[in-house]
């Protein structure tokens, strides 16, 4: 039952990026509210609104399959001691925990969208704590599962998996709750854990509020008169500023905010990571890593070998940085503040109408079943398009209503940002609907290391059309230099939180607490290696050591790096879809269609990729300095 249970943890977890180069912080898509009020204020067509109804018609009725779902753990505890009893006894177990997970992530699915439409609604709020209180009781409730079926002795669940045909759907989470063996404690001890769940997952949900909410944010006056108000969809339009003046006071009243908050801050992450260590360690994980990485099966070999080479490579991150100094006529210092704003300025609009036309050209390549799948997605109303007051910032996919379909929140702000954005969503959306028609719910649910390659692949379909079609150097320039930047943001940056990440664990696995100053210096440490400070690239100020705390995905445990395995991934996918490789396309879409029935590693290597070894990696650095060679082409002839 392990792998349904990680099954259920992942779908109702969501799939939260923004971009390429900001999936793992709230940017890009999710503009200011100064810049987005003419879409957020406008009356909006429905359609641009998601649907909540498909799931339940109203909080009534979700709150009264809350509570049936809840009246079912007891249910559930009563199965306890009857998985030895016959195969049809295992498999009426497995297919009662099954059906009420299903419905568990449904009810959460529903409060969680709800709850993302306005953070400061208490009302949805609750309904969002009151859903995930429900999962940790339904966990606790089935705590004895995996013990049992581990007593039982894999004979005789051999015996009964050929004794019952029906078994086969389930047969995937038992071979993986006997690989697990060695970590799954005896039944009084995996209750407490499961009941501890949700005491172990405040330190996310109260940065959540923090962060989104409940931070005092400032305003700065830019050189135009204007006055920017730097919530964080705010600061991801000032730091954009073509006037280099008014970046450099975004960042630092931005990062001002929160250095206020570093102690505060600090004791969240110490209170999540310390919770992470004490998961190692009752579980005899010799490692968190190994821990984290254990659920898929995953060889650390990929998270070691993306970490090396990314460090081998820094030349090329550090030649994209001058090659940014040199096309913002910077004469002095380029400063961290100099990373955002865009290379080359594109006038034109990106309506959402735009995006889904442009998206759908651009992966026309992935064939009519994958696009069967794209049109239903947005011609139904599966989406929440604009930025609104209190809206969750950044996009995310939501595909685990098996039964209903995905969602997809965005925050569009008719540029190529939000092109991109959307093409990226949908690329989730689509991976969630290929899935669900093609596995039971106990295997339908991906891990993200599959998904952002799915997700990232759409994003350079759209970029690699945008680049042929550019009708000037200028142009071509922009989409150039977007795709260099989501390189940079999901290759280079990723493996820089990864790095962080690991740092993080590593010191409470030593004995150590963090707080915030301790964090703030290991993450400037990273800063400047990875842009080159000491060698004169990028200058990186101590304040903005802070960005650390604005990372809501350190609280997902060893989540990030899988953004830049996938880029890797899907560039060499892309590359071969684009050259009209039939095999590449069909690779591709059997592998969406897999879901979750194996393990996402061997997957990967189905589709001819091997993250464990060191080419897809070099392959992916080629493939950024050849956009620089273009670029400075460009350039030279200008």
């Amino acid at each position: 039952m392990s792998k349904l249970l990680q099954h259920a943890k992942l779908i109702s977890g969501f799939f939260v990026c923004a971009v390429l180069i900001s999936c793992s912080e709230p940017q890009n898509s999710s503009q200011a509210e100064g810049s987005a009020n003419g879409a957020a204020q406008q009356i909006v067509d429905e359609k641009y609104i998601w649907d909540l109804t498909d799931l339940y018609p109203d909080n009534q009725a979700w709150d009264r399959a809350r509570l049936d779902a809840a009246k079912k753990a007891q249910v559930l505890a009563a199965l306890k001691g009857t998985l030895g009893d016959s195969s049809a006894s295992f498999l009426y177990a497995a297919d009662t925990i099954s059906e009420v997970y299903k419905e568990v992530v449904r009810v959460y699915i529903y409060a969680s969208l709800l709850a993302d439409e306005d953070t400061g609604n208490a009302d949805n709020a609750e309904r969002r704590q009151l859903a995930v209180n429900l999962y940790s009781d339904i966990g606790a409730s089935v705590s004895w599962y995996s013990p049992e079926l581990l007593s039982l002795g894999e004979a005789k669940i051999r015996e009964f998996i050929a004794a019952e045909p029906e078994l086969e759907k389930h047969v995937f989470g038992i071979e993986n709750s006997l690989r697990q063996a060695p970590h799954t404690l005896g039944e009084e001890v995996e209750t407490v854990l499961a009941k501890s769940s949700k005491f172990l997952g405040t330190s996310g949900t109260v940065y959540s509020v923090l962060a989104n909410a409940n931070l005092p944010w400032p305003e700065v006056t830019l050189s135009s008169g204007e006055v920017l108000r730097l919530s964080q969809s705010g600061y991801s339009v000032g730091r954009q500023a073509s006037v280099r003046e008014d970046r450099k006071a975004v960042f630092n009243a931005f990062w001002g905010v929160w250095k206020d908050f570093e102690a505060t801050l600090g004791a969240l992450m110490n209170s999540h990571v310390q919770g992470l260590v004490f998961r190692t360690q009752v579980r005899n994980y010799e490692s968190s890593l190994g821990r984290a990485l254990y659920d898929d099966n995953m060889p650390e070999a990929v998270y070691q070998t993306l970490v090396a080479e990314v460090n081998t490579a820094l030349p090329t991150l550090h030649r994209y940085f001058k090659l940014r100094k040199r096309m913002l006529n910077i004469k002095d210092d380029m400063r961290y503040y100099d990373i955002y704003p865009p290379l080359v300025d594109l006038d034109k609009t990106f309506s959402i109408e735009d995006s889904i036309a442009l998206t759908r050209r651009a992966l026309a390549p992935l064939g009519d079943e994958y696009m069967a799948g794209y049109d239903a997605g947005v011609e139904g109303r599966w989406m929440h398009v604009y930025p609104s007051e209190g809206k969750r910032s950044g996009a995310y996919m939501s595909g685990g209503a098996y039964d209903v379909h995905p969602y997809v929140l965005l925050n569009h702000n008719d540029d190529y940002d939000s092109a991109s954005t959307f093409a990226h969503e949908y690329g989730h959306a689509v991976h969630s609907v290929l899935a669900n028609k093609t596995q039971t719910w106990e295997n339908a649910g991906y891990s993200t290391f599959i998904a952002e390659t799915a997700s990232i692949m759409n994003e350079m379909l759209l970029q690699d059309m945008v680049v042929s079609e550019a009708q000037t150097d200028q142009e071509k320039l922009f989409y150039l230099g977007s795709g260099l930047e989501s390189l940079r943001g999901t290759f280079f940056r990723q493996t820089m939180f990864a790095e962080f990440e690991l740092k993080m664990n590593e010191e409470v696995e030593a004995g150590n607490v963090l707080t915030g100053a301790k964090l703030s210096k290991i993450y400037l440490e990273l800063l400047k290696r990875y842009h080159g400070h000491d060698l004169g690239v990028v200058t990186i100020d101590d304040l903005y050591a802070m960005e650390w705390a604005f990372i809501p995905h350190f609280y997902r445990d060893f989540y990030v790096f899988q953004y830049a395995t996938s880029i890797t991934a899907a560039a060499g996918l892309a590359e071969r879809i684009s050259s009209q490789d039939v095999q590449a396309q069909q690779d591709f879409i059997e592998l969406l269609k897999a879901g979750g029935s194996d393990y996402p590693y061997q997957l990967m290597k189905n589709a001819g990729i091997d993250m464990a070894t060191p080419a897809p990696y070099r392959a992916l650095v080629t493939r950024m300095n050849t956009i620089m060679d273009e670029m400075e082409a460009i350039l030279d002839r200008q």
